[in-house]
């Protein structure tokens, strides 16, 4: 079946009808290198995956809590775990060419702005030269493979204007988190011309491409200095939400708006690997780009308590005011779009969390639940 017959039926009247089916043709009984795959996004990738049937072998660091998602939804039972770091380019090697994939989807990362400013070179190390190391290794695959490689939003140099960014925009970042990512995109860049060149596709049969996204929320995320996380402990402490932004404007989306986009993309690969090889933007609707105090307040709503204050301080390190996405480019060739509002979005979100906190036994339904409802089914 074209990718084109496969866009129409998921895109149907607008609604995504048959997803689940759709890509479970495509990824059943494949074998999908997953990196980062004990973290937030890593975690919902896994779980889909696994859903749809694929083999997934994992490579990330361990996840840092017992509560966190990857635990949560029994990462260890559900897929070959590879615990390590990207700068371990001998183990990377090692576990990519045993493995063998039809697909690699590389989500790990030092995902952090603000804690890029206390390991900046930790940052650069992981962020670039681990993605350098995954290439290598995608080098080594004896058979055709599809590489999405997911960086950021914030690949692109913030001009803080109000116009959304588009992939053909100038890369660049100002922490180092933006920067490494950035720097991220050049690696990706050389190693498709140098090594996965168009050109000489069927010798070597990698098509790599790459997914940018906007800032993800979605239930199992307790990173440090995140917005909803940090007003999930705030709520459920009965303490009051500290925002330190209040005016900063990003992309808000659900965690499964990119993650079926990557695979979305990775689909596409399969039907024309040569024109899809490339960048896209994956964000909700220019109109969902809020600041952070709205959503707070929408979030504080969706619970059904809660309050916020605004704190400043003098020596708080500089992150972007103003970013926004354009998703034009994903949705005409991949005929992907946003679902959820940031609305329902946040009240996805917040439900998840209540559910965890009321009835943890049933969190790994309740998440497969939210799964097929977003697909359809």
């Amino acid at each position: 079946m074209s990718w084109k017959r496969i866009g129409q039926k998921i895109k149907l009247n607008g609604k995504f009808g048959n997803m689940f089916d759709e890509l479970k043709k495509i990824y059943n009984g494949k074998k999908v290198f997953l990196t980062g795959h004990t973290g937030f996004k890593g975690s919902w990738l896994l779980k889909i995956l696994t859903m749809l049937g694929a083999e997934v072998k994992g490579y990330s660091l361990a996840p840092e809590n017992d509560f966190d998602l990857y635990h949560v939804l029994n990462g260890d039972a559900i897929c070959e775990s590879v615990i390590a770091d990207l700068r371990d380019r001998n183990k990377l090697t090692e576990a990519v060419e045993s493995f063998q994939p039809d697909f690699v989807f590389h989500l790990a990362a030092q995902p952090l702005v603000r804690l890029s400013y206390d390991i900046p070179s930790e940052t650069f190390e992981v962020n670039a030269i681990g993605t350098a190391n995954l290439l290598d290794a995608v080098r080594l695959v004896k058979k055709a493979c599809q590489v999405v490689l997911i960086t950021t939003d914030k690949v692109y140099h913030n001009y803080e204007w109000v116009f959304p960014y588009r992939e053909n925009d100038r890369l660049g970042g100002y922490d180092p988190y933006s920067a490494s990512k950035a720097c991220a995109e050049l690696v990706i860049d050389s190693y498709r011309n140098s090594f996965f060149n168009q050109a000489k596709y069927e010798a070597h049969q990698k098509a790599i491409a790459v997914g940018r996204a906007g800032n993800v929320i979605g239930g199992g995320d307790w990173a440090k200095d995140r917005l909803i996380p940090d007003i999930v402990r705030a709520i459920s402490k009965s303490e009051t939400v500290i925002i330190r932004n209040p005016g900063a404007v990003r992309p808000w989306q659900h965690v499964m708006e990119p993650i079926f986009g990557y695979l979305l993309l990775g689909s596409c690969l399969v039907a024309d690997p040569l024109k899809f090889s490339t960048a896209y933007n994956f964000g909700p609707q220019l109109t969902d780009a809020l600041p952070v105090k709205q959503m707070v307040e929408l979030s504080i709503a969706a619970w059904g308590k809660g309050a916020f204050e605004v704190v400043t301080t003098a020596h708080q390190p500089h992150e972007a005011g103003l970013l926004k996405l354009d998703i034009t480019k994903a949705v005409t060739e991949l005929k992907w779009n946003s679902r959820f509002n940031a609305e329902t979005a946040i009240q996805k979100t917040i439900n998840w969390y209540k559910e965890y906190l009321n009835n943890p036994e049933g969190i790994v339904s309740y998440t497969e639940n939210q799964i097929l409802e977003f697909t359809g089914i």
